[in-house]
């Protein structure tokens, strides 16, 4: 077996040894030594690896415009950020997503596989820094408290953009089933209990569109991401950059995203702020609680069988129980709640993280940036498995359905326009102490003749707005 050959690096605290073939260097190094925290390296997040290069390029096309760098180095640059772009060399990233320092670990890991690439461009060895230095060219014009945030910002963009069409999948599963359910009459109910009849449609017809306001709400949210603060440098003056910096970086922001990018309006502000990671936090958390609240209503529509509700099937995933033979439970369902509840508590993680936030920098946006990652990954993966292994495979039990419709005491709320709301009570009352149904008290009543309450409780006249107040004559 071949020795591992190392090169030898130095910064601030002295000299390190790296792996000879790394194009990651000495400060990459020490933050794998420092930081075992998640056991989640930035290695796994390629978007982020990607909004990292896609800062690092369009701040080299600035720092060729303004002089910063020669041209030459800039198009090594450029073309190291380019590799990064297209997926490659996203190995070369093994340190931790929560780290110590503001994010400096990892602007600085981008510093030296860019280097190092590019130095290979240049006809150069790894390492050999006097001609494409990570802090003096590639870092140029910049400080981890620009270039961080920015990254983060493209990152969850695209993030975003990726989830989007999960969650509508999602939504278009549900509008399917709310056209396959459309004539099953069902009881609704409010606090738990009967209320008035409507149909299954309906019902997940209410799911959709619950989730498709949801997909206005996060493209808001997300837009906030299109404003970053590249130039602020170290805390928003711009210290180490040269005038006209900032605009040169957004415009080549635009070019390299096609995005519609723009600068902060204040830098000292921005540089310290973490407004639109909350604002997207608390979008995936709202979403998360409409998901949970239609995962429960699954869970009770299906409960039973034979003792429950069993308005629907769920599909059969697996055995419900190592004791009790024949039980099948609502695994996707339940798997989907605790998606919700981990989105939810991240949503306080980055709250917290964004509460500490102290004068001219927030040092917590790793976990930030990390916790918003993994909302991200979660709901994504749970919503492919809500809708592949339970939403498509629901089916509904319509006979069942039917017989508690009619078994209920709330059909009687259909006859308050004709015979009151006292006469409705008192059938409900009686109804309610003799067991009996309310379609043969009102005849034995005489309140409504058997042609009347016939075309009444039709189920097109229960599911929506009809004038039935004529009736009563």
């Amino acid at each position: 077996m071949a020795k591992q050959k190392y090169r030898t690096e130095s910064d601030l605290l002295g000299t390190h040894e790296v792996p000879e073939e790394a194009y990651y260097g000495v400060q990459t190094t020490r933050a794998m030594e420092n930081f075992h925290i998640s056991g989640q390296l930035l290695s796994s997040f390629p978007n982020f690896i990607i909004g990292l290069a896609m800062t690092k390029k369009a701040a080299a096309m600035a720092n060729i415009e303004v002089g910063m760098i020669s041209e030459q180095q800039g198009e090594a640059v450029i073309w190291a950020c380019n590799q990064l772009i297209a997926g490659k060399y996203h190995d070369q990233f093994p340190i931790d997503m929560i780290q110590g320092g503001a994010g400096t670990s990892t602007n600085m890991a981008a510093n030296e596989v860019i280097a190092n690439l590019a130095l290979e461009y240049m006809g150069k060895e790894k390492g050999q820094y006097e001609f494409c230095s990570p802090n003096d060219v590639v870092n140029a014009s910049q400080s981890t408290n620009d270039a961080y945030p920015c990254a983060i910002h493209l990152a969850i963009y695209l993030e975003h953009e990726a989830f989007l069409p999960h969650l509508k999948n999602m939504i278009a599963a549900l509008d399917k089933k709310s056209k396959e359910f459309a004539r099953v009459i069902k009881m609704g109910r409010t606090q738990l209990q009967d209320a008035v009849p409507m149909t299954l449609g309906q019902t997940f017809g209410g799911f959709a569109a619950s989730l498709r306001g949801e997909v206005n709400n996060l493209n808001l949210a997300a837009r906030e991401f299109l404003t970053v603060n590249m130039g602020a440098t170290a805390i928003g003056t711009g210290i180490c950059s040269k005038p006209g910096y900032s605009e040169e970086c957004i415009k080549a922001l635009r070019q390299v995203t096609g995005w519609n990018i723009k600068l902060a309006d204040n830098l000292i502000e921005a540089t310290s702020a973490t407004s639109c990671m909350i604002q997207y936090s608390s979008a995936l958390k709202r979403l998360s609680l409409k998901i949970n609240k239609i995962c429960n209503d699954l869970r009770l529509l299906s409960s039973g069988p034979r003792c429950g509700l069993n308005e629907i099937h769920l599909p059969e995933r697996q055995p419900g129980s190592s004791i009790m033979p024949g039980k099948v439970n609502p695994v996707i369902p339940e798997v989907m709640n605790q998606v919700c509840y981990k989105v939810i508590g991240n949503d306080m993680c980055i709250s917290f993280a964004s509460d500490n936030g102290q004068l001219e920098l927030n040092v917590m946006e790793p976990v930030i940036a990390y916790t918003l990652f993994e909302s991200i990954h979660l709901l994504e993966n749970g919503l492919d498995t809500l809708r592949t292994l339970c939403i498509e495979g629901i089916k509904a039990n319509e006979e069942r359905c039917r017989q508690l419709v009619e078994h209920s005491i709330g059909i009687v709320t259909m006859l308050n326009p004709i015979i009151g709301y006292k006469q409705s009570t008192k059938i409900a009352k009686e109804a309610n102490e003799t067991g009996r149904g309310v379609y043969e008290l009102v005849l034995e009543h005489g309140l409504l003749t058997k042609e009347q309450l016939d075309t009444i409780l039709k189920p097109e006249n229960m599911i929506k707005p009809v004038d039935l107040g004529k009736m009563r004559g």
